[in-house]
């Protein structure tokens, strides 16, 4: 395991050391991948960028996941910008279609941990997972129609409570469909918006926290992945070293306030 230190705020620039990279083979590499840093679409500062420099830098590294030079590096599946967390690379072509063919068969098991307005509470016994299953867009909402506009699909999201705050949930989440903002659509529609959402939160609560406790990212974090691994016969899990702090701290800050 190599890690280095993990960038847990929300700024524009980014440096390859900021990234940890919990797990890496021969043809890919898992990234924590921090809050407010794009996957593929800001060139010289997006993570593929920032993983190239980061493995380029690093001989051993460089020569145990030998990069293909004429396919380079590209995310298997999707992370929202503001999202930090677990994300998978592959630098070979190959690699790429045997974890890519897991995912198209729904084979990855993806667990968030979220942090969420208000009091949520599970429906079913302690401990026990609720399910969200509004049927959502294939494009992006907002907060005003967080299902979104034209056909909807099934799609399905389950929660845990893990525990309270005074004003806020934290939960695990796992999703069992892959729609677009999918987490952070299915928590409002609950009632219970990810803590920092400016699309589909409020925005006079995004502010207040950005002024009061400079909280200035979505607290959603990808914290594990359960796949299979070229070179093993069973699905293994990859995952975080651990919640980023900003979260943490905003949750352990709430706690310790006194009620107003």
């Amino acid at each position: 395991m190599i890690t280095m230190n993990q960038a847990n705020k929300s700024v524009k620039m980014f440096k390859p050391e900021q990234l940890s990279v919990p797990a890496f083979g021969k043809g890919w590499l898992a990234v924590d991948k921090p809050s407010g840093m794009s996957v593929h679409n800001d060139p010289g500062q997006d993570l593929c960028d920032s993983a190239f420099s980061y493995i380029q830098t690093n001989q051993g590294l460089r020569n145990l996941i030998k990069i293909d030079p004429k396919f380079g590096i590209h995310p298997v599946h999707r992370l929202d910008r503001e999202t930090s967390g677990i994300i998978l690379l592959a630098v070979d072509r190959e690699i790429f279609r045997f974890f890519s063919t897991q995912f198209k068969a729904r084979q990855v098991k993806k667990k968030y941990v979220a942090l969420l307005h208000g009091l949520l509470e599970n429906h079913e016994e302690k401990n026990s997972f609720g399910k969200w299953c509004w049927p959502l867009s294939k494009t992006a909402g907002g907060r005003k129609n967080p299902q979104g506009t034209g056909s909807r699909q099934h799609s399905e999201t389950l929660f845990r409570v893990i525990e309270h705050s005074i004003h806020y949930t934290m939960v695990n989440i796992e999703i069992l469909t892959g729609r677009r903002h999918q987490i952070r659509r299915h928590a409002k529609l609950a009632g219970h918006p990810v803590v920092g959402d400016g699309r589909y939160g409020s925005t006079r609560a995004v502010n207040f926290l950005n002024k009061n406790f400079k909280f200035n990212r979505l607290a959603l974090h990808a914290h594990a992945i359960t796949l299979k691994l070229p070179d093993k016969s069973k699905p293994e899990t990859i995952q975080s070293l651990s919640i980023p702090d900003q979260i943490k701290n905003l949750f352990k800050n709430d706690r310790s306030s006194p009620a107003p």
